[in-house]
């Protein structure tokens, strides 16, 4: 089932349910798949299916110890919003979250159903909302790097269906489905603009391809 509704910012909730799951990044404007199992999660999304459709996706911070319990997470995420679900024979739900707006994590509320909720701040991220602005992508620069990383890590993604998407949704994807390591995961996330998150995807990519050796110097 799919829903069409654009979400506003003033229809951002205040008091927001948290997905932490560490190494997947959600970003504005990004498509997230998610295969929804652990019967609190399943709670939180069937809550959220009843109510706005909308939850915050975190990345656990395991360099923190100052909570005891559930994980300390990071305290910027991304809010998404259900665009489609899928009940599977088994109790399972096949969800696709479309990325909002980033939020600040203000503190941890009460949770409910065994899912953690959080009181979320929007406001310094509220151009997430807006239609991503293009900029210059250096596209033969960005395949150069991609394509060793590729290789590395085994991952059987089509160049050429890359190659046709806009500027601003390639970056977005790749950062998104690229398997960094959590913390870079979070450095994307938290780049002020979409420009500074592709010159951050750059140098990942080419820190990673320098260390497989398919680079054999840094090339700015």
């Amino acid at each position: 089932m799919r829903s069409p509704i654009q979400t506003r910012y003033e229809d951002l909730p205040e008091e927001l349910p948290i997905f932490p799951l560490s190494g997947a990044l959600l970003l504005p404007w990004g498509r997230l798949p998610l295969n929804i199992f652990e019967p609190r999660y399943l709670n939180m999304t069937l809550d959220a299916l009843g109510v706005g459709r909308i939850i915050g996706m975190v990345q656990p911070n395991y360099d923190r110890e100052d909570m005891a319990g559930d994980p300390p997470v990071y305290s910027v995420g991304c809010a998404g919003r259900i665009a489609s679900f899928e009940e599977t024979e088994d109790g399972r739900l096949l969800i696709l979250l479309k990325g909002l707006c980033r939020f600040s994590i203000v503190n941890e509320i009460e949770g409910r159903k065994g899912y953690r909720r959080v009181k979320a701040l929007y406001e310094p991220f509220k151009a997430d909302l807006d239609q991503p602005a293009n900029f210059e992508v250096n596209r033969e620069q960005l395949f150069e790097r991609l394509k060793p990383y590729l290789e590395a890590h085994a991952m059987p993604l089509g160049v050429e269906v890359l190659k046709g998407l806009s500027d601003p949704t390639l970056v977005t994807s790749l950062c998104m489905v690229c398997p960094f390591d959590p913390r870079e995961k979070q450095a994307l996330l938290e780049a002020p603009t979409l420009k500074a998150r592709y010159d951050a995807l750059l140098a990942l990519l080419q820190i990673a391809a320098f260390e497989a050796g398919g680079i054999d110097t840094p090339r700015q």
